[in-house]
């Protein structure tokens, strides 16, 4: 039996990426796994049970979670993301500052754990050779899906389209959103006309300052729109008519709006950095350097007028291989039923 631990994903109400990699793995496992939310489930569990999450977790948030995995009274597997609230604390939620040490410490504890990317996996080790711990658990790269929305790829994208630019991702700081405003500004001042999609839930920590510059600009260019609640079947009409997506991302355990602009056949426009780099450079996408203002507005200025340039890059991007959510239930299915 696998149980897989849906407690956070089971009452969230927002659609970060832990709640999609969460309900996308629930979809693909089905009836191999039954969802349970701590702690009710514990009675009746054997031994050689699983208890499988995704989800981030402390002894604080889930009391007796620490004496549980102690216990061992099951199998344990779990998806691990990232370091970002170690990385990058002036910029993360005080609680997942607080909560991610003792999170990533008590993975060592689990039997199997599987990294969101090679560049993930290799943080997690490092963290603990760091704390010094010496049992630790295989680690495998998992790779996710693209699939966000369960519907068919994309493979033949519209003409002709629009001259949008689609932005996902909450608003804060580590989305580096302000950056791309800039970048978008100085380009509506050249005399260039394009839109540009903001969509994403409003970080209440450090998202405020973020939102009152996009008020602003509002009132100054047109282009500009931003929709916080927008439902995956927006985003996919989004998608529809964008020239490409826009990712200037300083931080990321996978980029899972990469693959899923690939899924809609979008070429993006990302941070070049290595997480991104291992789908990036699979084609369909133009890396650039973080917060580099000239070379972002270079390759935005010819996507969105270099028309060649465009259909090459979704020419890529409607045919390069793509990893999905069945798939990636299937490996930890097949692992766990081994």
């Amino acid at each position: 039996m696998i149980y897989f631990d849906v407690t956070k994903a089971g009452s969230s109400g927002h659609r970060s990426g832990l709640m999609r990699v969460s309900a996308r793995l629930a979809d693909g496992l089905g009836a191999a796994a039954t969802e349970v939310r701590w702690p009710e489930w514990k009675q009746g569990v054997r031994t050689d049970d699983w208890f499988f999450t995704g989800e981030l977790f402390s002894e604080e948030e889930r009391p007796g979670f620490s004496d549980f995995l102690a216990a061992h009274p099951c199998r344990l597997a779990a998806i691990f993301h990232d370091a970002i609230p170690l990385k990058h604390p002036q910029i993360t939620w005080p609680q997942s500052v607080a909560r991610h040490p003792g999170y990533m410490k008590l993975l060592a504890r689990f039997d199997r754990v599987w990294a969101v990317s090679a560049a993930s996996r290799a943080e997690l080790f490092g963290f603990w050779r760091w704390q010094g711990v010496e049992k630790v658990p295989p680690v495998e790269v998992l790779s996710l899906g693209a699939d966000f929305n369960a519907a068919a790829r994309v493979t033949l994208r519209p003409s002709p389209l629009t001259s949008g630019l689609l932005c996902v991702g909450i608003l804060e700081p580590r989305k580096n959103q302000t950056f791309l405003l800039d970048v978008c500004e100085e380009l509506w001042r050249e005399g260039l006309r394009f839109d540009l999609n903001l969509v994403g839930r409003v970080n209440p920590h450090f998202g405020r300052p973020l939102v009152a510059r996009i008020r602003s600009l509002e009132e100054k260019f047109s282009g500009l729109h931003y929709g916080e609640a927008a439902s995956d079947a927006d985003v996919a009409r989004l998608y529809a008519t964008a020239r490409a997506t826009v990712f200037p991302t300083i931080a990321e355990g996978c980029g899972l709006p990469l693959l899923e602009s690939l899924w809609m056949g979008v070429p993006c426009v990302c941070s070049d950095l290595p997480v991104l780099r291992e789908n990036a450079d699979g084609g369909g996408c133009v890396p650039v350097a973080v917060n580099d203002r000239t070379a972002w507005c270079a390759a935005l200025r010819r996507v969105l007028t270099d028309e060649g340039w465009l259909a090459h890059l979704e020419q890529e991007a409607t045919t390069r291989a793509l990893p999905t959510w069945a798939a990636a239930a299937e490996t930890i299915r097949q692992t766990l039923s081994a």
